[in-house]
């Protein structure tokens, strides 16, 4: 694909996942929820790295069944603590399982779909960004989403987080209007 957001490199999993997934809206409570945990192992470190690790974190914290993963106490944070294919981070690891409580709570109450999309009205922000020097690395959408997250106590989501894991999530599209993921995106 020609002009694709410069971001991705030459890195072919990197590629994919951009021409495939990043950006795409997701609707779906589980698989937000799996974005947000996995934007939060990834403070710190480089996406690819998450990326590379996906699979692994996927068999790990058991296909990120949040029932599952709520129910997660020392043995199980000893077994991923062990496990080299996964961010071995005490609290990352503590965080995710505390999240999976905590999206429990909210799919029953409100929806944690709903709870998400509802920071952006309810359907994708279409940004027109030419140059990737003028993507925000936070914005006020997500400096408020992560303290609503923080407030209902979420932890590694941070603004900056937060805001990736809506570029991700097709909560804001993000794609370069040079791109054309940026149409094919807006078009969804």
């Amino acid at each position: 694909m020609e002009n694709r957001c410069p971001w991705c490199g030459d890195i072919p999993l990197y590629r994919l996942y951009h021409d495939e997934e990043w950006g795409v809206p997701e609707f779906d409570s589980r698989a937000l929820w799996e974005k947000l945990i996995l934007d939060g192992f990834q403070a710190g470190l480089s996406w690819i790295t998450i990326l590379k690790k996906r699979p692994a974190f996927r068999q790990a914290f058991a296909g990120f069944d949040p029932e599952r993963v709520a129910a997660f106490g020392e043995a199980e944070i000893a077994r991923l603590l062990a496990d080299p294919g996964i961010v071995r981070h005490r609290g990352k690891i503590e965080a995710a399982i505390r999240s999976a409580q905590l999206y429990l709570e909210i799919e029953a109450k409100e929806g944690f779909s709903a709870l998400l999309w509802d920071h952006v009205g309810g359907a994708p922000v279409q940004n027109a960004f030419e140059r990737i020097e003028d993507v925000p690395a936070k914005t006020p959408m997500s400096e408020k989403m992560s303290r609503d997250l923080k407030k209902r106590g979420f932890t590694y989501c941070g603004p900056t987080i937060v805001y990736a894991f809506a570029q991700a999530s097709g909560l804001v599209n993000d794609h370069l209007v040079t791109c054309p993921r940026h149409r094919a995106v807006a078009d969804l």
